[in-house]
């Protein structure tokens, strides 16, 4: 039997009207999911208010509502507790319904703009390897040992987060990889749950329409390490120019790794090929079937993780050495017939869209086409869009710019504003198609033998999201489908 005033332990309250030695059921924040004797936490939402649905939970049966304005209708029977923060307050009430999972098993949180799905995915893998029981709370998809279920967000709500991290520790897991997105840590998503560990990864340009500005968005970023506790680890990216920040204020130990400066953990590129990378790390060879300089970041983290945590370094390496891609981070394929290589990749930011062609032009030998698909989502930051076009026109051979996920918006007008950035000596390398399937297509066609196709910005999604329906559409089958397809 669980009890009221047991959930709200840590929580700051600022007033009761009620009894909170009362059994509960269910906790919820969405009221259509509200049944007898149930708790509500009313949230102020970016599109609606939980305050406007106080009502309709007390009419459902709620023994409890949890918010920050007490309703002017008071019911008999039903405990009010006012808080300040209910975002914080479902957190830590979530930690506690479920009995603090968090500090049952190690929980290493991945946070920064780009490489959160690639670390925290092959950590899982290579833990895993070395004959773990390992938990995953990723974008592409959150792993309970081995059983797969679907993933909604980055960083889910703190009642999925919780439910899964009981459902982890009650199969026995010891360790659990997890990103760590801004607007989790904006909105107290990861408040009351116990981090080992916390990795900063990298901070461009994103997410500019949810945070007021760059500052905000990497502020936002160092409040996670910020909280950390003394006994867990801080790991940083000395190479990025806030990687120092986010360890300022950190009570955690702190580590770095980079590839250009001293760090605990220091990497060099020996060798970068189309089929991996020959690493140096603090003077041990190894090579990983990865690429880039971006993936070369990557491992290192995943190697300083690693060591953080207590594996061996004999058996980090030969582990690191077997890791393959994750779904829809530089995936590609190669056609027989043209040796036409075709790279599918999430990069959906300015900074990620750069590194990724950058890194295939350090590959090519300059005799073959660079020919990159590339779109922007809508209802998004709209401010890097044209900078996106920069990019893509200025690092490519040739362009074809497209649909991603325009969701409400005219995809149409989303393709003006990425061209708008297209400096005026590389009009002709680009044309617009707006209908992806289309212009990857196109794409395909244009290729001649040995030319590398980049399609860009939807990496491991299976759907395209138009108007408020998803469509089925993969890229990587797409684009396979019309490379195969190419003869002599």
């Amino acid at each position: 039997m669980i009890y009221l005033k047991d959930i709200l332990y840590k929580v700051p309250i600022e007033k009761t009207i009620g009894v909170t030695a009362v059994a509960i059921n269910n906790l919820h924040f969405d009221s259509r999911k509200i049944e007898l004797n149930d708790v509500f936490v009313a949230i102020r939402g970016s599109l609606s208010d939980g305050h406007d649905y106080i009502k309709m939970a007390a009419e459902k049966g709620a023994l409890a509502i949890i918010c920050e304005s007490l309703p002017e209708l008071i019911i008999n029977g039903i405990t009010y507790v006012q808080v300040a923060d209910s975002n914080k307050a479902l957190a830590l009430m979530a930690a506690n319904y479920f009995e603090n999972p968090s500090d049952s098993l190690k929980l290493i949180g991945v946070t920064g703009t780009n490489g959160k799905t690639t670390i925290s995915s092959l950590l899982y893998d290579l833990f895993k390897a070395a004959g773990y029981e390992t938990g995953l709370l990723s974008t592409v998809k959150i792993m309970v040992g081995e059983k797969e279920f679907p993933a909604t967000h980055t960083t889910p709500d703190p009642l999925t987060i919780n439910s899964y991290l009981r459902k982890m520790v009650d199969a026995g897991v010891e360790f659990c990889f997890m990103e760590v997105s801004s607007h989790g840590i904006h909105q107290k998503r990861t408040e009351g749950l116990h981090f080992a560990g916390g990795i900063f990864t990298n901070l461009s340009h994103d997410h500019l329409d949810y945070h007021k500005d760059f500052k905000e968005y990497r502020d936002v970023k160092k409040t996670f390490f910020d909280q950390l506790p003394k006994s867990a680890f801080a790991l940083t990216n000395a190479d990025d120019k806030n990687g120092p920040v986010m360890l300022q204020n950190t009570n955690a130990r702190t580590y770095t790794y980079a590839l250009k400066t001293y760090a605990d953990y220091k990497g060099q590129i020996l060798e970068n090929q189309f089929n991996g990378l020959l690493l140096k790390i603090n003077n041990n060879e190894l090579w990983v079937k990865l690429i880039g300089a971006f993936n070369a970041y990557n491992m290192l983290a995943i190697y300083g993780t690693a060591d953080l945590l207590g594996l061996e370094t004999i058996e980090v390496l030969q582990l690191m050495s077997n890791l393959e891609s994750v779904a829809g981070r530089f995936q590609y394929v190669v056609s027989e017939e043209m040796n036409i290589t075709a790279i599918v990749d999430y990069a959906h930011t300015p900074d990620a869209l750069k590194n990724v062609l950058q890194t295939i032009n350090s590959i090519r030998t300059g005799n073959e086409e660079l020919i990159t698909v590339v779109g922007c989502g809508g209802d998004r930051d709209a401010a890097k869009r044209p900078k996106m076009g920069n990019i893509a026109a200025s690092l490519s051979t040739k362009v074809i710019f497209t649909s991603d996920n325009p969701r409400s918006e005219d995809p149409e007008a989303i393709i003006h504003q990425i061209e708008a950035g297209v400096p005026p000596e590389h009009f002709k390398r680009t044309l617009s198609i707006t209908d992806r399937k289309q212009a990857i297509k196109t794409a395909c066609s244009m290729a001649n033998r040995n030319d590398i196709i980049l399609v860009a910005g939807k990496g491991h999604e299976t759907y395209q999201e138009i108007n408020g329906e998803r469509f089925e559409f993969n890229d990587l089958e797409i684009v396979s489908e019309f490379i195969t397809a190419l003869k002599k």
